[in-house]
């Protein structure tokens, strides 16, 4: 029994000076003394630091909106500012230019979208030709680790 006792408390001993070592060596960087870091850095400046911190721009979500609407800098949006995003969205539509609308132009991606899907061009899609139309989504994981070369399967280029 005293052998798990002294064991248990060797190793709380081994813990303790495991961190009282990680805390100093993390104080000044690679564990040398501080003045050798100190005379190793050149950037170190003794200028005091500001007494403010600096702020960001006080345009909130919706005067960032209308400034990027307002071409002109008036501070007004017309008509025409307001609407010119869907103009040239129409315009990109509008295949023959002729101020009109037809359903073939409207759905001109979606049918190419088809016509890409349909590999075998039979006129309808099975279910393997269908799963290439699904939309892409974006994964919500905005950071990802690096895989382990030596054990990560092989991956196509392509896809």
């Amino acid at each position: 029994m005293w052998r798990y006792l002294a064991g248990g408390l060797a190793a709380l001993l081994l813990l303790a000076a495991g961190f009282i070592y990680y805390t100093g060596r993390g104080a000044n960087g690679i564990g040398l003394p501080l003045a050798a870091v100190q005379a190793a850095s050149p950037t170190r400046s003794d200028d005091p630091l500001p007494d403010t911190v600096p702020e960001a721009s006080d345009k909130t979500r919706e005067q960032k909106r209308l400034a990027r609407y307002d071409k002109n800098d008036d501070g007004n949006v017309t008509r025409e500012e307001y609407l010119a995003p869907r103009r040239k969205a129409f315009a990109k539509l509008d295949a023959n230019h002729d101020g009109t609308l037809s359903f073939d132009e409207w759905a001109a991606k979606t049918e190419a979208k088809f016509a890409g899907a349909d590999a075998d061009k039979s006129g309808a899609l099975n279910a393997a030709e269908f799963a290439a139309t699904a939309p892409k989504r974006k994964s919500r994981v905005r950071a990802r680790c690096p895989e382990n070369q030596q054990t990560a399967p092989a991956r196509d280029e392509d896809s």
